[in-house]
């Protein structure tokens, strides 16, 4: 009797405790880290619990599908161009519009209409402005948004067609686009919202990255399985990078020793040591990896898997996949933020 009367009371309330602490982690105000991806096929951006590993909620975008996406600095909203329905240089629609999801809400808030298609495509927020940057490749161009308004503010000239791909310096100074069909780079100074220089670098490329340090520009040649290193301090390219395979774009780690390149003909990511400037290993991965975006503490880098409906979860101490988390159909860009 004493037992039944004392402990499993007290059983219970601990019971109680954890589940009280358990909601008041699901609740709007609790600060939950979530990947973000834009799930093409489904015309939508999916949630992701990256601890639970699951899929845990979806936004419709529209009938026009979103490629790309980047989340506000204080993680309360995510940005979304809608760019068409075809790949960069191929025939179909031309998306006009941007829209704005309300990550706490799981909905959509807000719009920019371009007022004409141009395949808005990769969105950066400046780091020294805040504004919006977002690559409008039918105009040849990145085009300014003032987030607190949702008005466009500028545009900057990129003289130079299908400027798909985005990167900008950690100090704002500098924009770097990847220009696909002609296999350049265009080199744009944000402040005087002017084209500085166009760099030739292959036949035709993919995607853009720069260093942690802002030194080194990294495309990859679509023509060979190799990697441009791109000097900023020159604007000259500096030299080329062995890959296994085709590379598609090129994310540093935190720390700046790495550099993880998709490969999406071999279903592997490659690992660039850029101290040696070579590979220095591969994982392999589902189907078509597409993007990879680093955890902000380093720990994991997430990788889009196209084909496979699959994100993959790489444990960076040791280059071990830790989890596949099922994500939507054509599952592509990624961003990371903190609901709040």
């Amino acid at each position: 009797m004493p037992y039944t009367r004392f402990v499993l009371p007290l059983m219970l309330t601990f019971v109680a405790m954890a589940l009280a602490s358990e909601m008041e982690g699901s609740q709007p105000g609790a600060q939950t880290p979530l990947l973000l991806v834009a799930n093409k096929g489904d015309h939508a951006i999916g949630f992701i619990d990256p601890e639970l590993g699951r899929q845990i909620a979806s936004v419709d975008a529209g009938a026009i599908t979103p490629h790309e996406l980047v989340a506000s600095p204080d993680g309360r909203f995510v940005y979304a161009p809608i760019y068409g329905n075809s790949g960069v240089g191929q025939p179909g629609t031309d998306g006009r519009t941007l829209v704005v999801i309300d990550v706490s809400a799981h909905k959509v808030v807000g719009t920019v209409d371009f007022g004409h298609g141009v395949r808005p495509h990769c969105p950066l927020v400046g780091p020294k402005d805040g504004l919006l940057y977002v690559t409008t490749e039918i105009d040849k161009s990145v085009t300014i948004v003032d987030p607190r308004t949702l008005k466009v503010v500028g545009s900057l000239s990129t003289g130079q067609p299908e400027s798909h791909m985005l990167a900008i310096s950690r100090d704002g100074r500098r924009g770097y686009t990847a220009n696909v069909g002609p296999g350049t780079v265009s080199v744009l100074d944000l402040e005087a919202r002017k084209l500085i220089a166009v760099i030739p670098v292959a036949p035709r490329v993919q995607r853009i990255g720069l260093s942690v340090d802002d030194h080194l520009l990294f495309t990859a040649d679509q023509s060979k399985p190799q990697l441009a290193v791109i000097d900023t301090a020159t604007n000259k390219l500096k030299t080329w990078i062995s890959l296994p395979a085709l590379g598609y774009g090129a994310t540093p780690t935190p720390d700046g020793r790495w550099l993880i390149v998709p490969l999406r003909s071999g279903d592997q990511v490659a690992v660039v040591d850029l101290d040696a400037m070579k590979v220095a290993r591969t994982v392999t991965v589902p189907a078509v990896p597409q993007e990879v975006l680093v955890r902000p503490d380093g720990s994991v880098a997430y990788v889009s898997c196209d084909a496979s409906r699959k994100v993959a979860a790489i444990r960076t101490s040791d280059w071990t996949v830790e989890k596949i988390i099922d994500a939507g159909a054509s599952v592509d860009g990624l961003t990371w933020a903190v609901a709040k």
